[in-house]
């Protein structure tokens, strides 16, 4: 009984202490984003250290003692908003609910602040994603910053289930490649910079123009149904907050660039990377070319990079509001490669091919991004235009057994090769929203991007020894392989798209709450593609003989001195003529380039449903209908006569989302949907494109393969910034498409409809925790300290059926036969990895309200992935698994100056690439640490 009453005493105490205060709560809107809940606001007692942050949902809620008090809002780039006069009374709630919108002439440094975030950061965008129905993924801003990422490609293999393609822009999702990827800007699609592929190379936008990117791995009716890995959205910066200027320069090296005592590159390029040269206008008839054969000697290959950011946003009337930002940017890159490189591998292990090769690159990006923003009352406008400037020089040498059987077959050749290309990339947009009162909503955008591929004046010459049996011995022209070892090579592709998007959304069934329990949204999409390729190469066809009297080729005297042999003298002597594939100076056709041109035109309309049914369960359900039309005309020296492709199909395409709320912290999702996967222009185009070691041409029979896909995922969020998830998925694809190696003697690459299915599934993990966090009081300022770590993974497993017969027989009934000869019956997806695996750990600390210091370590793992598949007995091509690790700090000095050190690559792997069951590498090299020093100023 003694105990009893005690335990009541403490009770009463307890309640009697706790009634002595009242309790403030609330919830905070954003006014930018048409009054949305604000997560992560600040709400506390002027004066005081009393207060808290706003949840995900925008709501807050803490005590204080009986009193009047003046309740103080404030978020990074909004304007800070006092409330006085709050009455708080003990044992009751007080509820202050307030709107914040972006400030207007309020500096940074007049918000009182107990935490730091912002609009792009890790949190605000885990909201977004603990919110969202479908399966998705975003990494904003803060953390490319946080993890020194300058580029989209690397920023997408920071994320679950992706993985880089070396030594490209591309990216594989789940293992599935380029051809089953979306990318889109601002919700609408780009341009390809490459005729190899399907999608822009990421790389070539910088993270300076970025505000978050989002990978959607499940399918949803605004998209296009091309589609089975993800669609990944680059969203632009929008500005909203103060005026700034920022000033961004940085330098930096690559430890195997700075080890050589020399570095090359070709002649014409220039430092800035918009060079472009046309072929002079009688090639055939004389030596009319200006440019040297000749390598040129680079004094500092030392990196660097500039930048200036800048934005404001004005306030006029009431509701009314126009902001703007603007970045300009110029980054260059010096690499070296030095290592093996081998080609037509036989099923015994012989490789007719044997080089030790260097390559000197150069590459330049300049991008200038602009856009312009107008709100009232409900309507938002927006301009974008973005300009991007891509270049890649290289000089590349092959030094070795061109060919085992019959030219320099026990080494001494040397292939030279000079390429510089050229991408120019414009894109303009136009992004409407409409708010019409509560319950319906009007969302479009209209967009016209073109760009412009080039590859100006390729060099690539072909020298053997005068004696196969002494292969360190004088070199010359006097044994030739073919036509086309020595030639010049110009191309030029353009693509211009038009693109359109339009759905309106009404919301229905209003509950107690005033919220909406459905929506139905209705849209059409379209987009119009046109595509010019053209290319003409000119080949020094070196005379062996002239009216049967043999001609003495000289030997050449100095092997980086072609200059001295491909000229105007020796082209008189008749030493060499100058042909394209249609002939020379006396055939009139023969500067008529190679061509494919065609056009792409798809016209969707989609309706999708989503209801809450309960708190807990929210259902989306859509189908969209999409109408393609792909025509594609040729004229190539596989094919000088020309021919023409086309093929029309309507897709019908459902998809179904669910989204369970466990609790406040916890979500079960699931989607399925099905999508199809077409092929390329390139892909179907008969051109061949010639590599050193490898040639490829295009298939005109390819056909659109069928897509299936299924996804579930388990979420936990246990804090704002904390997130445990668990996923996992299964495609199964109809009629795959594949590169494989052609049964010819030529070795050459090209495309098919491989067989009658392919599958893919997996699970994947990620998890982020931050270790800990302190807070100091020193002064007026909250300092903080905090650890954290991120890690996610991917396992998956891929299987598809190969088909000889099948091949054979659509090939054949369609007019272009192919044999394929599988050395397996099934075999792995090209470009999958079985393992992935992404982990980093940071630390920041604040000194001083405009001091800290942020360090980040990241480390990536692939594990072996398909490159091509095997044929003929041969095992497949697979490029070696790896592991890299960077190192990123960034120390900000004051409110203006900031310090970055970077260092990339670290471990420095040799990637390998070889070819299994014959256990034969062929290739191999050392990308090198790259160092950069970044110094920016914010006025």
């Amino acid at each position: 009984m003694k105990k009893i009453l005690t335990v009541i005493f403490l009770l009463l105490t307890i309640t009697i202490i706790g009634q002595t205060k009242g309790t403030i709560s609330g919830t905070v809107y954003d006014k930018e984003v048409n009054n949305e809940p604000l997560p992560f606001a600040n709400v506390f007692i002027k004066g005081t250290s009393i207060g808290t942050t706003t949840e995900f949902e925008g709501t807050y809620t803490f005590q204080a003692e009986p009193g009047t008090y003046t309740l103080v809002f404030s978020f990074i780039g909004y304007k800070t908003v006092e409330v006085p006069n709050v009455i708080v009374k003990s044992g009751e709630t007080v509820i202050i609910n307030q709107i914040l919108s972006a400030s207007e002439g309020v500096s940074l440094s007049e918000i009182q602040i107990t935490a730091t975030t912002n609009k792009e950061s890790e949190s605000a965008l885990l909201t977004e994603q603990k919110k969202a129905v479908a399966i998705e993924q975003k990494i904003g801003a803060q953390e490319l910053s946080r993890k020194g990422v300058s580029d989209v490609a690397t920023a997408l293999t920071k994320t679950t289930g992706i993985s880089k393609q070396e030594g490209s822009g591309g990216v594989f999702v789940r293992g599935l490649g380029d051809r089953y990827n979306v990318t889109t800007l601002n919700g609408l699609p780009l341009p390809s910079n490459n005729p190899s592929k399907k999608n822009i190379d990421l790389d070539i936008f910088s993270t300076d123009i970025v505000e978050y990117i989002s990978i959607d791995k499940t399918y949803n009716t605004k998209n296009y149904g091309d589609f089975a890995g993800a669609n990944v959205n680059i969203a632009s910066k929008n500005y909203k907050g103060n005026g700034f200027l920022e000033i961004g320069i940085g330098t930096g090296a690559n430890i195997e660039v700075i080890s050589q005592n020399n570095f090359y590159l070709n002649d014409g390029p220039n430092f800035s990377g918009f060079y472009n040269k046309n072929h002079p206008k009688f090639p055939l008839s004389n030596y009319n070319f200006t440019t040297s054969w000749n390598r040129e000697k680079v004094n500092s290959p030392i990196n660097i990079s500039a930048s200036l950011k800048g934005g404001d946003s004005y306030t006029f009337g009431e509701d009314s509001k126009i902001s703007f930002f603007t970045v300009a940017s110029f980054d260059n890159g010096y690499k070296f490669r030095e290592g093996i490189s081998k080609g037509s591998t036989s099923p015994y292990g012989l490789t007719a091919k044997e080089f030790d090769f260097t390559s000197y690159e150069y590459n330049t990006n300049s991008t200038v991004m602009g856009n312009i923003a107008f709100s009232n009352q409900g309507t938002t406008l927006k301009y974008n235009t973005l300009f991007i400037n891509t270049s890649s020089q290289k000089q590349q040498e092959y030094d070795g057994i061109i060919d085992v059987f019959d030219y320099a077959s026990n080494g001494g050749g040397l292939i030279q090769r000079s390429t510089f290309e050229k991408t120019a990339l414009f894109v303009n947009q136009l992004l409407g929203n409409h708010k019409i009162k509560e319950r319906f909503e009007a969302d479009w955008g209209i967009s016209y991007n073109t760009v412009k591929n080039d590859v100006p004046n390729r060099r690539q010459t072909t020298l053997s020894p005068d004696n196969p049996n002494e292969p360190e011995g004088p070199k010359s022209f006097k044994n030739v392989l073919s036509t086309s070892d020595n030639h010049r090579f110009y191309h030029e592709l353009t693509e211009d798209e038009l693109a359109a998007n339009i759905s309106g959304t009404y919301k229905f069934d209003e509950n107690e709450e005033e919220e909406f329990n459905g929506k139905v949204t209705v849209g059409y999409s379209g987009k119009i593609k046109n595509i010019n390729f053209e290319a003409i190469q000119f080949n020094f066809d070196i005379l062996i003989n002239n009216n049967g009297t043999p001609i003495n080729q000289p030997t050449i005297e100095d092997v980086y001195n072609l200059d001295a042999y491909f000229n105007q003298e020796n082209f008189n002597a008749g030493l060499f003529k100058i042909n394209t594939f249609r002939g020379g100076a006396n055939v009139p056709i023969a500067l008529d380039p190679q061509t494919y041109e065609g056009n792409q035109d798809i016209h969707a309309a989609f309706v999708s449903f989503e209801y809450s049914f309960s708190p807990k369960l929210i259902v989306v359900a859509g189908v969209r209908a999409e109408e393609i039309t792909q025509f594609i005309k040729w004229s190539t020296a596989l094919d000088p006569e020309g021919g023409e492709s086309e093929f029309n199909t309507t897709e019908i395409l459902p998809m179904l989302s669910l989204k369970y709320k466990l609790n406040d912290k916890q979500n079960l999702k699931f989607a399925a949907s099905k999508t199809y996967t077409l092929p390329q222009f390139k892909e179907r185009a008969p051109f061949l494109y010639d590599e050193i070691t490898q040639t490829s041409f295009g298939n005109p029979t390819l056909y659109a393969s069928k897509d299936y896909n299924a996804d579930f995922k388990w979420e936990l969020f246990p804090k704002s910034n904390e997130i445990i998830s668990l996923g996992a998925f299964g495609k199964y694809i109809q009629d795959p498409i594949n590169e494989f190696t052609v049964n010819s003697a030529s070795n050459d690459v090209s495309y098919v409809n491989s067989g009658d299915y392919a599958v893919a599934y997996g699970v994947e993990l990620e998890y982020r925790k931050g270790v800990f966090e302190s807070e100091i009081e020193k002064g007026d300022d909250f300092l903080k300290s905090t650890l954290s770590i991120g890690f996610n993974a991917s396992y998956m497993n891929t299987n598809q059926k190969l088909d000889d017969e099948k091949v054979l027989k659509e090939t054949t009934e369609a007019g272009f036969p192919l044999s394929t000869f599988f050395t397996n019956d099934e075999d792995k997806l090209t470009g999958a990895s079985d393992l992935l695996l992404n982990a980093d750990i940071s630390f920041f600390k604040e000194y001083a309200a405009d001091k800290n210091l942020l360090s980040t370590l990241t480390f990536n793992y692939f594990s072996d992935r398909v490159y091509a598949l095997g044929t003929q007995g041969k095992g497949n091509l697979v490029e070696k698994g790896v592991g890299s690790l960077d190192f990123i700090t960034k120390y900000q000095m004051n409110k203006n100056l900031t310090i970055g050190i970077t260092a990339k690559n670290i471990l420095n792997p040799t990637i390998k690439r070889f070819q299994e069951t014959q256990d034969v590498t062929v290739s191999s090299y050392k990308a090198g640490i790259s160092t950069k020093l970044s110094i920016s100023y914010n006025f």
